[in-house]
């Protein structure tokens, strides 16, 4: 003990004479606390820190050198902290790196099984601690390194997976808090167990599954596209399994973590706001969630029931499935007779794969071979191909398939084993579809065509209507095959209002009056195009070729058109609750609507633009999202209404300019209103100022307050900087309000609204923010938030009670460029 104590002291000594820029330790150097190691190219640091100002614990571990927010990126002793400064870090001369406290005691350890001869421990510009042989440079050579040992955060150049050479599982374990480091309640890393895949765990439970790698992305994480930031990759072999990205350049700053309440993140620096900034998350929405359909069950976060069973199933529990408790999933309709050999494949296209983790695999068969040894087994429930690129592999599921979900056109195909009896009934019905379908369809299309040539040739005898019609016929011939919208005549639309009389009247809007009808049975709400009104045909055929293509459960739905005479005419499912203005601004009105009602509203309308953001075929900016624009369901359930304004982008823009800004004072993003400039985060500025008046009960703009000039989104900023936003809250809702929603809605909505738009979080993150409990950053000021307002701009905010998605408080001017 003595001579280690000799050892100690002499090491420790040598330590003062050493300088804080070296990037190694060696044998006969040590490192106290309040000395540090720098990477060559300073981009990391290493020494002792505390997790706050006011915490006595100190930790040694790694983190950014050269960004003004310390960002601690791997911890050595996260589960044994010290409790002063009297750490001491050496390295041994067998290479085992080993931390020291006050009573020399062995606090942490690297504890590698490999000896080293002359070691050296080097802090690597990738963030990685890494112990090798002196003068060996073979970066697969080495006796200990921090990478194989990760906490909660995922770096570029580490190999995140098993190294089965070594027996290691290079798992995330998140932080207990964001200020204690001691392993936390998720897990997140490669279970091998059948084909590999990546799950996410809270204790034993798993929690989310990244689906199978398919050669492009793993299979349930379809926000992972080819970018400009990093690129990345997936091996599988007999030595090791990983998964791995590295930065395109090095300017970009970027990390993955698992935050402490289980949300796999990417984040970004930005060095202009000095702030990590959300570049995307794992888990998108409720269908993330593992296994919420139980087996054999489909998630599919576009319907108004998000679960639905296979084809061939029904629900195991139907009394549980109408309670919205699936978890037992779905069984089958005609159970499998694999020894009489007649069972058969009905293919699942666009989906995430079920969990794999009671599969086989080989990567060298092809689909045919991958059916016919599927079919020869029994046990085997379904199989799939491992490439989607090449249609390569065979994938093979022995066990009931859980944890499946539509994508769409990011999605898989899967084969699914079905009874005989069941692939006859298909077969059936598909025939008889198709023996009555085409006859009616081709029927309908000649019918149709001869319509439209007659209504042509009657609408070029009128003077000065030619064009409208030539411009409309030409985008329905155009568009047909993407839309296929119903066209009806003038005379059914006016026999289902009574003629458009006055007791069938909803209201009137900026595009023309609104009727109430009854249609084949069906209740619908005809707007008729108003002679006076401004809006034309750019709006009406607008509005046909963005909604027309849109499915989802907070849209509303358009089912067809009138174009007859000089008439232009939408015809919508009918909304009895009418739109969310007549009642949010309603002093009687809005008593009905508890908090409960009101958060659903506001969930409802963030899927909403989500699905017109991220996962419509197009990515639409409505333009013109606001209260009167949001129709509510017999269930009260929301639906955005009115695309007239709205425009499409392709690819990956999100940003475009106009010369002619239309839109409603009050809900316009200021980049918007003054340059010109529409986005997705100016719709985002929109759902904010929402969001602050379904909590407040007031309109943004005509808002008025005893003490001072505000409008709503000046108040409600007003009362946040000063710990009093629950003051926000409307007193009708104060007797069943959630203390934490309330707040929370209140911090997303100033997110939302905040002056710059790429302050803003984007769709994708609201949804998650809404949806959990991930930490929020702090907003910053909102736009224009001191707007004041002459007395008559009051009457800008009338609340008179409409159905119709109008656009009565739009306005139009010329920016000049």
């Amino acid at each position: 003990m003595a001579a280690f104590s000799f050892f100690l002291f002499i090491a420790t000594v040598s330590t003062l004479f050493a300088t804080s820029s070296s990037s190694t330790i060696t044998v006969n150097r040590n490192l106290t606390d309040g000395q540090t190691i720098i990477s060559d190219e300073e981009t990391f640091r290493m020494g002792f820190f505390s997790p706050t100002n006011t915490s006595t614990n100190r930790y040694f571990g790694i983190w950014y050198n050269k960004i003004s927010v310390t960002t601690v990126v791997w911890v050595a002793n996260r589960e044994t902290p010290l409790n002063d400064t009297s750490g001491v870090l050496f390295l041994s001369d067998n290479g085992t790196l080993t931390l020291l406290n006050r009573t020399k005691n062995v606090i942490w350890s690297s504890n590698s099984s490999e000896t080293g001869n002359n070691p050296v421990a080097k802090l690597l510009d990738t963030g990685n601690l890494m112990i090798r042989n002196s003068g060996d440079t073979n970066p697969d050579s080495y006796i200990w390194q921090s990478f194989d040992y990760p906490g909660n955060t995922f770096l570029p150049s580490m190999k995140f997976g098993i190294d089965f050479v070594r027996g290691i599982n290079k798992n995330l374990v998140a932080w207990k808090t964001e200020t204690d480091p001691s392993a936390g309640e998720y897990t997140n890393g490669f279970d091998p167990e059948g084909y590999p895949q990546i799950l996410l765990r809270a204790g034993s439970e798993v929690r989310f599954n990244s689906g199978p790698w398919n050669g492009l992305r793993f299979s349930g994480m379809p926000n992972l596209q080819q970018n400009d930031i990093y690129t990345f990759g997936f091996e599988l072999n007999s030595r090791e399994l990983y998964y791995k990205y590295e930065l395109v350049n090095n300017f970009t700053i970027s990390r993955m973590i698992l935050n402490p309440s289980g949300a796999i993140q990417r984040l970004i620096w930005i060095e202009r706001r000095q702030v990590w900034d959300l570049y995307l998350t794992a888990q998108m929405d409720n269908c993330d969630r593992y296994g919420l359909c139980g087996p054999y069950g489909v998630c599919n976060i576009r319907e108004n029931q998000a679960c639905g069973c296979m084809r061939g199933f029904v629900p195991r529990f139907p009394d549980e499935w109408q309670r919205a408790d699936w978890s037992n999933g779905c069984v089958r309709k005609a159970e499998l007779g694999c020894a009489d050999g007649g069972d058969g494949f009905v293919k699942m296209t666009g989906v995430k794969l079920p969990d794999t983790r009671k599969t086989r695999y080989n990567v060298s068969m092809n689909l045919e071979e991958c059916e016919r040894i599927c079919l020869r087994d029994c046990n085997c429930t379904a199989y799939s191909s491992i490439d989607v690129r090449t249609g390569s592999g065979c994938l093979i599921w022995f066990d009931k398939l859980m944890d499946i979900r539509v994508y769409g056109e990011n999605g898989q195909d899967v084969f699914v084993r079905m009874a005989a009896s069941e692939l006859h009934r298909n077969a059936e019905a598909k025939r008889k579809v198709r023996i009555i379908v085409i006859p009616v369809l081709v029927g309908f299309a000649v019918i149709l065509g001869f319509c439209l040539f007659v209504f042509y040739k009657r609408r070029q005898k009128k003077k000065g209507i030619t064009n409208l019609v030539r411009e409309i016929n030409f985008a329905i011939d155009n568009e047909r095959e993407d839309w296929e919208l119903p066209v009806f005549g003038f005379n059914t639309i006016a026999n289902a209002t009574n003629n458009f009389s006055d007791e069938c009247k909803l209201g009137e809007g900026g595009y023309g009056p609104v009727y109430k009808g009854t249609l084949e049975g069906i209740e619908i709400a005809v707007k008729r195009h108003s002679r006076k009104s401004k809006q034309g045909l750019d709006e009406f055929q607008n509005e046909v070729k963005c909604i027309a293509k849109l499915q989802h459960r907070n849209l509303v739905r358009l089912l067809g058109c009138c174009i007859e005479e000089d008439e232009r005419m939408l015809i919508y499912e009918y909304m009895p609750n009418k739109s969310l203005n007549s009642f949010i601004f309603d002093e009687r009105k809005r008593k009905t609507l508890d908090w409960s009602k009101r958060y659903t509203i506001i969930t409802g309308i963030a899927r909403g633009l989500l699905y017109l953001h991220q996962d419509s075929r197009l990515r639409i900016i409505h333009r013109d999202l606001k209260a009167s624009n949001i129709l509510l369901d017999k269930d009260m359930n929301p639906r955005i209404s009115d695309f007239g304004l709205a425009r499409s982008m392709e690819g990956s823009k999100t940003e475009a300019n106009t010369r002619r800004v239309m839109g409603t004072y009050g809900y316009m993003a200021p980049e918007y209103t003054i340059d010109g400039i529409y986005s997705t985060k100016s719709d985002v500025f929109s759902f904010g100022v929402l969001v602050l008046e379904i909590i407040n009960g007031k309109k943004n703009r005509g808002f008025r307050h005893a003490n001072h000039d505000l409008n709503l989104l000046g108040h409600a900023w007003r009362l946040y900087k000063n710990g009093k936003q629950l003051e926000l809250m409307d007193d009708t809702i104060k007797g069943s309000y959630v203390q934490t929603q309330v707040n929370r809605a209140i911090h997303i909505g100033l997110l939302c609204v905040q002056k710059y738009p790429e302050d803003r979080p984007d769709m994708p993150l609201v949804v998650v923010m809404l949806g959990s409990q991930i930490p929020l950053p702090e907003p910053k000021q909102p736009g224009f938030y001191t707007e004041r307002r002459r007395p008559q701009e009051a009457d800008c905010s009338s609340s008179n009670p409409e159905w119709s998605s109008s656009n009565h408080l739009s306005v139009t001017y010329l920016q000049p460029r």
